[in-house]
């Protein structure tokens, strides 16, 4: 409590003085004192002022002191009290997290998980506000211009100047005098106000002038703004109509839109791969479930008085592991639900769920991808269970789901449908990447043998990671080259690589050609590779869309990465095939 506090509550009385009875000396003086916060009242008597004084100060001081200690203990209470809050008001929302997580399954229960297109649609109104117009300036009025026959311009004539006519002459003189002064004052007042005028008219004339501009500006981009809007919303309709139609691909983004919009937990990151196969109507799922270390594990905060601080107590060991393993069941039975409940063209006769973690491998000291859960179930026989009333780990042990008794143990098991990687189109591969040196010109290769050499790089960079590379048959019409298979559940899948080994520079209709590729074979990825290079189109075109573009440079680096050496002469490719064209005519 500081002096300016302690001057609010103490409010001093005057100094009064008490007489004799006769009146003729003064006996003593009194002052009254009260303090506000504590509610005291004293009345104080001295001899003289200076003792007076002094036994006041010695109260007011004995009052700060009583007042700072009785402070103390109020903010000590007030802290304690918050803290006791803050504890109660955690562990509560300790406990809304447990029960979010013990609700995952019920939760979903209750709403509809059918898309509604409409949602997806973006109907934000244009947020940036109309530029706001220049207020008109407040022009200075132009004074009124004085008139001469106004009074007070007439000459002050009196009785003699009226007789005397050097008077008269003089009160003439002063009055004219008198008028031209307002005459010029107003001229000038005039100029002045003309002046500031023109200036404030020319400054709102500027003014108006960038306001047009804003309002071309804000209209460009309004305009921008709803075409996009637009494009997008399209897009969604466009969407709508391809699932309604049965497509393959909109069928698979529908249903990682099912899952995308779910409501989880925030730990629950919702990082999966969806794949679909119209030919049994199985849907497969590669989802990525969360680590036992991401669940909250809070059981309650505790505000300890005597060490003044919050402490925290979680759950044991065998808790978070019962969790773990019921929240699993649970997550897995969510996810079929969802999905089913969704499809509402019957496109999905069954569902396929393999659950991965990435986990730390206490063996190896290295992180691994590990599936640990895995079902199929038909819609027939999922339609049929009660989710409301199961038992999540009862419930996936009927449907013949796969799983290790504990999975909090984290025991890998095999998935039971994985992507098919069979295709009619693969051949046998051979080798390129070790008949090369530096003097190979890979612009100049038979086409067979640079979409070879393609496909050996790409196997060198996906065994990595334990995926594979296989070489379609021989095309040469910009069809497929080589399908790779990328094992990681996340950011892998099928990917299409198109090798291109040109002279030119490859323009937008091979990327275009190889989007189509991409949608048509239900990859997740294209990749274009080219020993030239590609056109601003090109490039364009490939912007947000799956595709990767590799030119003759990435081609050498990766050779280089891998031990190997070659180069790309455009220049002497062109010759060659020039004079194996003439060759041929001859």
């Amino acid at each position: 409590m500081d002096d300016m506090d302690n001057n609010k509550l103490i409010t001093y009385g005057p100094i009064t003085s008490i007489w004799s009875v006769n009146g003729t000396k003064i006996l003593k003086y009194q002052q009254e004192i009260w303090h506000n916060g504590l509610n005291e009242y004293k009345i104080f008597t001295g001899q003289n002022k200076q003792i007076l004084n002094n036994k006041v100060n010695v109260q007011v001081n004995k009052w700060i002191k009583i007042w700072k200690i009785n402070c103390e203990k109020k903010n000590i209470e007030n802290m304690k009290k918050a803290c006791v809050d803050e504890a109660i008001n955690r562990t509560k929302e300790a406990k809304d997290r447990l029960e979010e997580v013990e609700r995952i399954l019920l939760s979903s229960l209750e709403i509809n998980n059918v898309v509604d297109w409409e949602l997806l649609k973006d109907k934000e109104e244009f947020k940036i506000p109309y530029p706001v117009k220049p207020d008109e300036p407040k022009l200075y009025p132009i004074p009124t211009e004085p008139n001469k026959s106004d009074p007070q311009f007439q000459p002050k004539l009196n009785l003699f100047s009226n007789i005397i006519k050097f008077l008269r002459e003089k009160a003439i003189s002063e009055a004219e005098r008198i008028y031209n002064i307002a005459h010029e004052n107003w001229q000038k007042a005039c100029n002045e106000a003309i002046e500031k005028n023109i200036k404030l008219t020319t400054e709102y004339e500027e003014n108006i002038g960038k306001f047009k501009e804003k309002i071309a500006e804000w209209n460009d981009k309004k305009s921008e703004y709803i075409k996009e809007q637009d494009e997008n919303n399209s897009k969604i309709d466009e969407l709508k109509s391809n699932y309604l139609s049965s497509d393959i691909s909109a069928i698979i983004e529908y249903c990682e839109i099912v899952l995308s919009k779910s409501y989880l937990p925030e730990f629950i990151n919702k990082e999966f791969e969806i794949n679909y196969n119209s030919n049994n109507k199985i849907l497969i799922i590669d989802y990525l479930l969360p680590n036992i270390e991401d669940f909250p594990n809070i059981k309650e905060v505790k505000y300890i008085a005597s060490r003044n601080e919050l402490k925290e107590a979680f759950y044991n060991e065998a808790f978070m592991e019962k969790l773990f393993d019921s929240t699993i069941y649970k997550l897995v039975l969510r996810v079929i639900h969802e999905e089913f409940e969704a499809d509402i063209i019957n496109a999905i006769d069954a569902i396929s769920f393999n659950g991965w973690i990435n986990y730390l491998n206490k063996a190896t000291g290295n992180r691994e991808d590990a599936c640990i859960v895995s079902i199929q179930v038909k819609r027939e026989v999922f339609s049929e269970i009660d989710l409301k009333n199961v038992d999540p780990k009862a419930c996936f042990k009927s449907l013949k789901g796969v799983g290790s008794s504990k999975l909090a143990g984290i025991t890998p098991v095999q998935p039971i449908l994985t992507m098919d990687k069979n295709d009619k189109r693969f051949i046998d591969s051979y080798n390129v990447a070790d008949t090369l040196d530096d003097s190979v010109n890979l612009a100049a290769i038979p086409w067979e043998d640079f979409e070879q050499l393609i496909t050996e790089l790409f196997q060198a960079e996906f065994s990595v990671s334990g995926g594979e590379v296989k070489v379609t048959q021989a095309s040469r019409d910009g069809g497929v080259d080589a399908i790779a298979f990328d094992p990681d559940p996340i950011r892998g899948g099928k990917i299409v690589i198109q090798a291109k080994r040109y002279t030119n520079t490859v323009g937008v209709s091979a990327v275009r050609d190889l989007y189509g590729t991409v949608m048509n074979e239900g990859a997740t990825k294209g990749i274009l590779v080219t020993t030239a290079d590609y056109g601003p189109d090109a490039y364009e075109f490939a912007k947000n869309k799956p595709i990767t573009l590799l030119n003759g440079g990435n081609i050498l680096h990766m050779l280089e990465k891998h031990g190997h050496k070659a180069k790309i002469d455009l220049k002497e490719a062109k010759a060659l095939n020039l004079a194996n064209s003439l060759s041929k005519r001859k």
